[in-house]
């Protein structure tokens, strides 16, 4: 295959995405890198936009195989913030000159449909923020009722669009629920994420390339390709994690299909690789997601161990973050960075 005619074409097919996923030689993958990084820059511009996490519990009622959440591990130390506490955090955020709030936690009934309501009601009365979820699976009401509080965004990552290895990862869930999820919700007028993670025992490369063509059907607004990371208290305890370079290549090729969506570096590349946030922003990604969370909770969400800046301080995070940024010649956005596919499919 001709490497630069591939990378210079509209769309490409399953064979073709393998093909550079499998790139090995140095110069093939900076050829990759470098193709990623044009398309991003003529569909996403040169702001990088900043979204601040809030882990509101690590209360969990699924048991899936490779998170550190999951019910079955006894010995987390769990949590629940106050609907105070979390309104106070996104004030924080948004004074932080941080435009987007990820309400984010495991899933967690306890959080019933009328508190995330009034949460949502309350963050959106008194701050011009975004509001992102990432609740796991919930009711389609509820959807609906959060939609109505003022709720933008859902994230909800597929993991694997292998049906099979979905079943195992998940303990049996079906991988049509989540898509019917996904749907729904994009239905509804959210602005909708979701993403695979690399490294996952029993994955193929050709998983992930379907992986990265499932975002292209979901038509997503948000796509994030992260390594996986094994965490002590489940099943893959002792597996080994996610390749660095394949998660650089995985979102390389992601930007070149997808286009334009939001891709992030994430906090398990950088968790990884000291330099991750960086490496990631130069194959693609135009978005950092920041935990903001505050102590004690922070260091209890432990889906993983070990999570890049967790005992460092929230509030120095933007201007740690700003200073990585500029290196590179970006710079932080002074927007929401809502979907860039907006005015091309009229979604609010």
């Amino acid at each position: 295959m001709n490497l630069d005619e591939i990378l210079h074409k509209e769309n490409l097919s399953k064979e073709e995405i393998v093909f550079l996923l499998n790139l090995t030689d140095k110069n093939d993958q900076q050829f990759l890198f470098d193709r990623a990084d044009e398309v991003r820059s003529k569909y996403c511009g040169n702001e990088v936009h900043l979204r601040g996490i809030i882990e509101l519990s690590n209360y969990c009622e699924q048991n899936c195989i490779y998170c550190g959440l999951r019910e079955d591990n006894k010995k987390l130390q769990r949590y629940r913030m106050t609907p105070e506490e979390i309104i106070e955090t996104a004030h924080v955020i948004s004074n932080l000159g941080i435009y987007t709030v990820v309400l984010q936690s495991g899933e967690d009934h306890q959080f019933d449909t009328a508190m995330i309501a009034y949460i949502i009601y309350e963050i959106k009365q008194k701050a011009e923020l975004a509001v992102t979820l990432s609740l796991g699976e919930r009711g389609f009401d509820e959807y609906r009722s959060w939609k109505m509080a003022g709720a933008d965004r859902y994230l909800l990552k597929h993991e694997t669009a292998n049906p099979k290895l979905y079943s195992i990862y998940h303990n049996k869930q079906r991988l049509d629920d989540r898509l019917a999820h996904l749907k729904f919700l994009k239905e509804i007028g959210y602005q909708i994420g979701s993403g695979n993670m690399i490294g996952l025992p029993l994955q193929t490369v050709e998983d992930i390339a379907d992986d990265i063509l499932f975002c292209k059907e979901l038509d997503l607004d948000m796509a994030a390709f992260g390594p996986f990371i094994s965490s002590p208290e489940t099943p893959y305890r002792s597996k080994s994690a996610g390749d660095v370079d394949l998660t650089l290549r995985v979102m390389a090729v992601g930007r070149i299909v997808l286009k334009q969506v939001h891709i992030p570096a994430t906090t398990a590349l950088a968790t990884l690789d000291d330099a991750g946030r960086i490496k990631g922003l130069n194959v693609g990604a135009n978005i950092i997601m920041p935990d903001l969370t505050p102590s004690p909770y922070r260091e209890r969400y432990q889906i993983y161990p070990d999570r890049k800046c967790i005992n460092d301080n929230p509030l120095n995070c933007k201007g740690c973050l700003q200073l990585q940024i500029e290196s590179i010649g970006r710079k932080i956005s002074n927007s929401r960075g809502d979907s860039m596919k907006i005015g091309e499919h009229s979604r609010a």
